[in-house]
């Protein structure tokens, strides 16, 4: 990959740029990983799954509206940009451990490290389109998959430091995200060919619903976002259904980390059949997956164990294909915007699925609620219609 690009790109950069996202995203779900040791700790309320969770998903809309209205990594080092956020993110998370007494504050860090988390992420995605000009779906694979490995990485290290305090699991997690800032910032230069994007056109809002190539690609998205992130919240109450609390961390760790598998596989399976169709198998996949719930959960164990990595693989890997379709189809005055825009809506349909599911699991039962996640898979595989249809 690298031999192709122009200058050669170092051979390091594109393992430092995985290895910082994986290590900057770990503060997405860091409280996720300690939840029923805080809530045990401190009392929190028995919606608190739901709402710590938005907060993270609400700061990051925030944060990534905001990165682009002001054109934060295009008038300032990307590399140093994705630094300071990591810091920052790493302040709001710490700053969980003393402040987790108290609620609407630990819903504010929650916020504020969501918020940061957009100048790791996406900017992480900005550093290596710059240097990976040719071959961007593949390492745009690689990446999303470091995002779902990083997003596990606070189980695991609940399940690693299984007598550890959920208050160092925290730290570890926070250790963990400024070693792939500074691992990014020192050993990752700027590209010569940086690209400057556009400011952010409202215009862009108009094109996704009035293309019907966008509409289809970004309607598939908002499906499948109604289901990802909802999923991994609930994960351990499903795991918890048949294992004991001491093994529940390294269940979601592993099922959540299978996602890094379809990000990979997918791409390249893209190469040959196009985003459009493995779009598509993935989601149909993950939605029977909501669908077989209620005959999974009583299953004999190795076929719940089948069906939990089956859906730890497709549920989040279609989300490369959908980011590829839509930059594709866009226009290319507005694709930045547009971009931007279906991410932002997409993870404010996180925020009402997460609100909506967390809540009813503290009433309803796992194999009455799960199927209900298939409405997403569902619509989004009517919208991708024409994509499909267009080969």
């Amino acid at each position: 990959m690298s031999d192709e690009a122009d200058p050669p790109v170092p051979r390091r950069v594109l393992p430092t740029i995985v290895v910082a996202q994986l290590a900057g995203t770990s503060l997405w779900f860091a409280v996720n990983g300690v939840l029923p040791d805080l809530q045990r700790a401190v009392a929190l309320p028995a919606t608190a799954l739901g709402t710590l969770t938005s907060a993270v998903q609400l700061g990051f809309i925030a944060g990534t509206l905001a990165f682009a209205l002001l054109t934060i990594a295009d008038r300032h080092s990307p590399r140093l940009v994705f630094l300071l956020c990591a810091l920052a993110g790493v302040t709001a998370n710490a700053l969980g451990i003393p402040f987790a007494h108290d609620y609407a504050v630990l819903v504010l860090l929650r916020f504020a490290t969501g918020f940061f988390l957009a100048g790791i992420y996406p900017v992480g995605m900005k550093i290596a389109a710059a240097w990976y000009t040719r071959g961007l779906g593949a390492v745009l694979g690689l990446l999303i998959g470091a995002l779902v490995l990083g997003t596990a990485m606070p189980h695991g290290l609940r399940a690693l430091g299984a007598d550890w305090p959920w208050q160092r699991v925290m730290l570890t997690v926070s250790l963990i995200a400024v070693i792939g800032g500074v691992a990014l910032y020192l050993l990752v230069p700027d590209s010569p060919h940086l690209p400057r994007a556009a400011r952010i056109k409202p215009a862009a809002l108009a094109v996704i619903w009035r293309d019907p190539k966008v509409r289809a690609s970004a309607f598939g998205y908002f499906g499948h976002m109604w289901e990802l992130y909802a999923v991994w919240a609930l994960l351990p109450l499903i795991v918890a259904t048949r294992i004991g609390p001491q093994s529940v961390s390294a269940a979601a760790f592993w099922i959540i980390a299978a996602g890094s598998i379809g990000c990979a596989v997918g791409g390249r399976l893209a190469l040959k059949l196009g985003s459009a169709r493995v779009a598509a198998l993935q989601l149909a996949a993950s939605g029977a997956c909501c669908l077989l719930a209620p005959l999974a959960l009583t299953a004999p164990l190795p076929l719940f164990w089948a069906w939990l990595a089956v859906w730890g693989v497709t549920v989040v890997g279609d989300s490369p294909q959908f980011s590829s379709l839509t930059a594709l189809n866009a226009p290319r005055d507005v694709v930045g915007s547009v971009l931007t825009f279906v991410n932002s809506i997409g993870f404010a349909i996180t925020i009402v699925s997460i609100q909506i599911f967390a809540a009813a699991a503290t009433s309803v039962p796992l194999d009455k609620l799960l199927p209900w996640l298939s409405i997403g898979p569902i619509l989004g595989l009517y919208a991708l219609r024409p994509l499909l249809r267009a080969g």
